[in-house]
């Protein structure tokens, strides 16, 4: 990591205009995305608000699109801690399939990236298991493992494992050339060429694939969650279904997008923690 910096910081030093590391960030740029961020969180309330005046004024049906205020009201009666267990259950699930899985995609996507006789050899077959829908690995899951809480780990655990693969993969290949010449001309070991180079180089590509295998994480947690799961925000779904309450369903929904939204929040802001060391410029409408 400190390599890389050093190679942003001769660059910049090279730099025949000292201020045009400054020209390339606009002036007050977070100023300017206030009034934006604020309209970000306004948007879903006013989305809420105009399906809350129509289901109102019988312009879409209640029992195919319960209002907002229906919704609220059914989480409300479900009770806090029976809306606790539930989250609880899938929270946990979806954290310790996502870990699992992160992890063996981290070390096997490490691998393919620095060896090309590894990937000529796993590509083939990783690339036919992604294409396997979540709902077809449940009966094959069942078979192997049960219906306690292994089958839904693993399940969630599948789910995470190639986005974060296919980016660990992509990030190491991606790497430009000159900075392992760099680090080859300062004689690094191949080890110290992966850890000073190659994965700080790769890091933000592989947090774009840690936050969408989060994101698949929730997805497959519904699928999970179908295997005689007595619990969870996918059984929510499940019972509001077979009883016929679109309102506990869409108040399902509602949670897991919430649930999500928080815990791709919290990937993204350790991102950004992590890589605060990088010297870079986003897409940004020109100052005014």
């Amino acid at each position: 990591m400190s390599t890389t910096r050093n190679l942003f910081t001769l660059a910049r030093r090279d730099s025949p205009c000292p201020s045009c590391s400054e020209l390339t960030q606009p002036p007050r740029a977070h100023d300017r995305l206030r009034p934006w961020r604020y309209a970000g969180i306004a948007l879903p309330i006013v989305f809420l608000a105009v399906i809350e005046a129509l289901v109102r004024a019988s312009i879409l049906p209640m029992h195919l699109v319960p209002a907002p205020s229906a919704i609220a009201q059914t989480l409300w009666d479900l009770g806090a801690a029976r809306l606790a267990r539930h989250m609880g259950a899938s929270v946990i699930r979806v954290y310790g399939g996502f870990a699992i899985g992160a992890a063996l995609a981290l070390l096997v996507g490490a691998a393919m990236g620095l060896s090309r006789r590894v990937d000529a050899l796993l590509d083939p077959a990783f690339q036919a298991l992604r294409a396997i829908p979540s709902l077809a690995w449940v009966p094959i899951l069942l078979l192997w493992m049960g219906i306690d809480e292994a089958p839904k780990i693993t399940l969630i655990a599948i789910g995470a494992f190639f986005p974060v693969q296919l980016s660990v993969v992509a990030g190491i290949r991606g790497v430009e050339r000159k900075l392992i010449e760099f680090g080859e001309l300062n004689r690094l070991s191949r080890r110290e060429l992966f850890t000073r180079i190659l994965l700080p180089a790769s890091m933000p590509q592989i947090f774009t694939g840690l936050r969408t295998g989060l994101s698949l994480a929730w997805m497959f947690m519904v699928a999970a969650e179908l295997i005689a799961a007595t619990r969870g925000l996918g059984y929510l779904l499940s019972d509001g279904r077979e009883t016929g309450r679109p309102d506990l369903v869409f108040g399902a929904i509602l949670l897991l997008a919430l649930l999500g939204k928080l815990s791709d929040g919290m990937l993204k802001a350790i991102e950004v923690r992590a890589l605060s060391w990088r010297d870079t410029h986003g897409v940004s409408e020109p100052a005014r």
